[in-house]
């Protein structure tokens, strides 16, 4: 992270920090109804790879993680993005914990219990102060599970580990990005990723599976799959199915 993305880098993209998973959910239907895409993560080590790899508008930040505490990871924000944008959550009667986050950077706080409104409400105005609040809306980050890749920069990273890739491998991969779960056949790919569909051409989409594979999944649990005599598909690494 480099500064706080601008508009040109498309639609708000809102990190969501909490170890609740109910509450996550909850936030996050709240930012996709505003507008925004959401990412969440449920402890500080993933929201920091996280960011890393999605380069948020935004945070959502709980006070109380299970391994990083909250402030040291709006520590770690702070240094890499100066500018972001962060609204702490924190519980009622920590007082003091909300004068150390706003002491350390945090833009603003609410206290739990919150209503969902508000916390659209607060970051609305965060981030109309940061000046994105009208980004446009397109894909030009796509994430799944611990994978991220951002079309604009042609970039990918992988629990936060950046992967170099050929413009053809970048090009299977978003594609595969762009239809997670769905099985995609060797014509598909060919028709979609090469504009042609000339002999030999399942062997080159082999190829290049195998290739992304040991980039991509190599020592790391697999995501790209096959599904045998009809193609290929992507899915998170926690999608057994």
């Amino acid at each position: 992270m480099s500064g706080t993305p601008g508009p040109r880098n498309g639609r708000v993209r809102v990190l969501i920090v909490d170890d609740e998973p109910a509450l996550t959910e909850l936030l996050s239907v709240a930012v996709t109804e505003a507008g925004w895409r959401p990412y969440p993560a449920a402890d500080g080590h993933s929201a920091l790879r996280l960011a890393r790899g999605c380069a948020p508008h935004a945070v959502v930040l709980d006070g109380m993680l299970p391994d990083l505490d909250g402030l040291q990871v709006l520590r770690r924000l702070r240094y890499e993005s100066p500018k972001l944008p962060v609204l702490m959550l924190t519980a009622r009667d920590a007082l003091e914990r909300r004068i150390e986050g706003l002491a350390m950077g945090a833009d603003d706080y609410v206290t739990k219990p919150f209503s969902l409104e508000e916390v659209v409400l607060r970051l609305r105005g965060l981030l109309r102060r940061a000046g994105t609040a009208g980004a446009r809306a397109d894909d030009s980050v796509r994430v799944l599970g611990d994978l991220v890749l951002t079309e604009e920069t042609r970039e990918v990273h992988r629990d936060g580990t950046p992967i170099g890739l050929t413009a053809k491998e970048f090009d299977l991969l978003a594609l595969l990005l762009n239809h997670p779960r769905q099985v995609l056949s060797k014509a598909q790919i060919l028709e979609h990723v090469w504009s042609s569909t000339f002999d030999g051409g399942g062997n080159l989409v082999e190829v290049y599976i195998s290739n992304l594979r040991r980039k991509i999944d190599k020592g790391r649990a697999p995501m790209i799959r096959t599904v045998r005599g009809l193609g290929y598909a992507i899915r998170s690494a926690e999608d057994g199915r």
